[in-house]
């Protein structure tokens, strides 16, 4: 790993204990409202893949907190950006149906040659990524509630006051792979929109 050090920062393939990814997720059928939403609802039974070739964002913050639901539990690491665009964004789900087998849900957008998915207030929170990254003016160790380049954490998310977090100016992501429980955005403007629901497992990866 490089050193620490304001300015720019790149590791790839790191873990997401660390900085995990800000790979923009879709909420499939769901249009968000202007303005930052809470993400204290109750979570599924289920979290979601989610592939982009490339997301640029302004104003990170990332911390670590805890979604919950009827399945329990779930540790998460959540990702605030107050802007991102995001380009060849797929996400995907498997339902399993009791006899029927499993159906898959997959939405895209944003695919090349096209506008960018744009997002606002764009919360993520996510268990599991793979990226390359690369980050201006990143803080590693600042309080949660003591942040001043992101969103700041989400109203309503669990999370341990003045916990560990980490901040920059703008980040850059390629090749983004993540797992996630939930997202939430002020505005989500998904160009190209496209969805399938399929027989069998059909996953963004």
């Amino acid at each position: 790993m490089e050193s620490v050090a304001r300015g720019g920062t790149r590791w790839k393939r790191f873990a997401v204990v660390m900085v995990p990814s800000v790979a923009a997720t879709a909420v499939i059928g769901v249009a968000l409202s202007q303005g930052a939403l809470a993400a204290s609802f109750s979570v599924s039974g289920q979290s979601f893949k989610v592939t982009a070739d490339s997301l640029d964002g302004t104003g990170f913050v990332q911390y670590g907190a805890l979604d919950s639901g009827k399945s329990g539990a779930h540790p998460v690491a959540v990702v605030g950006l107050n802007e991102a665009k995001i380009t060849n964004l797929c996400q995907s789900v498997v339902v399993p149906v009791p006899v029927f087998g499993d159906v898959s849900m997959k939405l895209s957008a944003g695919g090349a040659g096209g506008p960018r998915v744009e997002a606002k207030k764009l919360y993520i929170d996510a268990d599991d990524l793979s990226t390359n990254a690369t980050f201006k003016n990143i803080d590693i160790g600042v309080g949660i509630d003591s942040t001043t380049k992101g969103p700041g954490p989400s109203k309503g998310d669990k999370y341990v006051p003045d916990s560990f977090s980490q901040q920059a100016d703008s980040v850059h992501f390629e090749d983004v792979k993540q797992r996630a429980w939930a997202t939430t955005a002020g505005t989500f403007k998904l160009s190209g929109l496209h969805m399938q629901v399929q027989k069998g497992a059909h996953e963004c990866y």
